[in-house]
């Protein structure tokens, strides 16, 4: 018998990803009874890591956006309180300066908005007042915030604030590819949330990459007596009446708890669920996955002139942002030099990695063979290297070649094989459960579907779901 057959909870949490281990510390800390389970070996869901030869690769993490350490206002800092982790725990460190290169057209940012309020004041002089003023109301505690904004079209209400449409496709290459489960375009409130976030927060990384931050949710989590079974997830979630009765493990134990978090999706815990099976849970299930290649180099990328953090692209003057006709799509992407943050004097990267992100088919990935996989996995990446190397500073092919010391690619296949995404669906659900609520009254949604993305959005959405539909039960 398995140690936790049996047993009854007042609280399962499903997934051990940024949003579950948030979710299980906020309610370990109350004194709740948590189950955390995870049905791989290791944590973190769509924001973890993995090793090969030794040398560990980040899985998900380019950047967390937030990074304001002097506004106690901000997320990221709520988080830290809410979970009463110390902010320097996690080593953050700011980026140093990013582009978003549109059809020609360039734009640098950083964690300085003045900075972007500049580049856009040379290349789009009569929208730079236009734009100080989207800045100001968006900082202003969300008042553009909308009732049902969830379900409006960014692209129906920008043109209020700024008339100039390209600049306004420009705006929003950064944001759809860092928290869009839409084809080009985002829905108006969570624009708002993701303007915040990226461009007047501003983005960070600590020099160990996730591994330091899931290190320090895992022990804080330990800490507070909560429990946490790996190599096993829920095969089954039963119900009686109008909530959840019990759950069946992937080792056929059974438990028990008042309550249950589900950060492993909605559609995929509501195909968990005997009730709820059928063709309508598929409808919802996004469409949207990427590969990723990564490469390790000798010695730091600004060794070669590589400057920059990251790097958004789009080669046409049509937004691009949608499940390539395709394996894969170098018709924009995200370059991502993990090693050009602010590290200091004191620490940095033992080595220079290259990191460059594309949107890619799951449906044409997981049909090939593995002869044809491996195949294809070496052109995609041949590809989007080569595309990369357009935007950075021009560097001999045979010297690059020499100092390359590593590779390695995922692809759509590989996302849903190790989190369970349906479609290899990285940002989800196309319709989102704002919620949190379930057809289960004591069954709720957490993390990507729940609306909110990224590391700092997922550990926002697992503590807001614990404070309303458990911790605000027993006050």
């Amino acid at each position: 018998m398995n140690k936790t057959e049996g047993e009854h909870f007042d609280v399962v949490v499903i997934g051990a990803g940024m949003s579950g281990l948030a979710a299980g510390i906020r309610l370990a800390l109350f004194g709740k009874k948590v189950l955390l389970l995870e049905r791989h070996n290791v944590i973190g869901g769509l924001n973890s890591f993995y090793s090969i030869n030794g040398r560990k690769y980040d899985v998900g993490l380019h950047a967390m956006t937030n990074y304001a350490p002097g506004v106690k206002s901000g997320s990221l800092n709520k988080i830290f309180r809410q979970l009463r982790i110390g902010a320097e725990e996690f080593k953050l460190r700011p980026q140093r300066q990013s582009r978003i290169v549109f059809n020609g057209c360039s734009l640098g940012f950083s964690n300085d908005i003045d900075l972007l309020k500049t580049e856009i004041g040379e290349k789009f002089p009569l929208q730079v007042d236009a734009f100080c003023n989207l800045c100001e109301v968006v900082d202003s505690e969300f008042r553009v915030i909308l009732p049902g904004g969830w379900d409006v079209s960014a692209l129906e209400i920008l043109p209020q604030y700024i008339s100039d449409p390209f600049l306004i496709k420009i705006l929003l290459l950064p944001l759809l590819y860092y928290g869009s489960s839409q084809e080009n375009d985002i829905s108006w409130n969570q624009f708002v949330v993701l303007f915040k976030s990226i461009f007047l927060e501003g983005l960070a990384r600590p020099c160990e990459g996730i591994r330091l931050i899931l290190r320090i949710l895992k022990d804080r989590y330990k800490s507070l007596g909560g429990v946490r079974r790996m190599k096993c997830g829920v095969r089954q979630i039963r119900t009686r009446g109008d909530g959840v009765d019990s759950l069946v493990l992937d080792d056929g134990s059974v438990i028990t708890a008042d309550h249950v978090i589900s950060s492993i999706g909605y559609p995929e815990t509501l195909r968990l669920c005997l009730d709820r099976s059928g063709v309508e849970l598929e409808e919802n299930v996004g469409k949207l996955s990427f590969v990723e290649t990564i490469t390790v180099m000798k010695g730091e990328p600004r060794a070669l002139g590589w400057e920059e953090t990251i790097i958004f692209f789009n080669d046409t003057a049509h937004l691009e942002y949608r499940c390539p006709d395709g394996l894969v799509s170098t018709n924009s992407g995200v370059i991502c030099i993990p090693n050009n943050y602010d590290y200091g004097d004191l620490e940095g990267l033992e080595e220079g990695y290259l990191r460059i992100t594309a949107l890619a088919s799951y449906d044409l990935w997981s049909s090939l063979n593995e002869e044809e996989y491996r195949e294809q996995k070496e052109i995609a990446f041949n590809k989007l290297q080569g595309k990369a190397l357009e935007y950075l500073p021009f560097v001999d092919s045979g010297y690059f070649k020499e100092i390359t010391l590593a590779c390695d690619m995922f692809t759509p296949r590989t996302i849903a094989r190790y989190t369970g995404r349906l479609g290899g669906a990285v940002y989800g659900a196309i319709h989102k459960n704002f919620t949190g609520e379930t057809h289960l009254k004591n069954l709720y949604i957490c993390g990507t579907d729940q609306g909110f993305l990224g590391v700092t959005g997922s550990m926002m959405s697992g503590i807001a779901m614990a404070n309303k539909h458990v911790l605000a039960r027993f006050e």
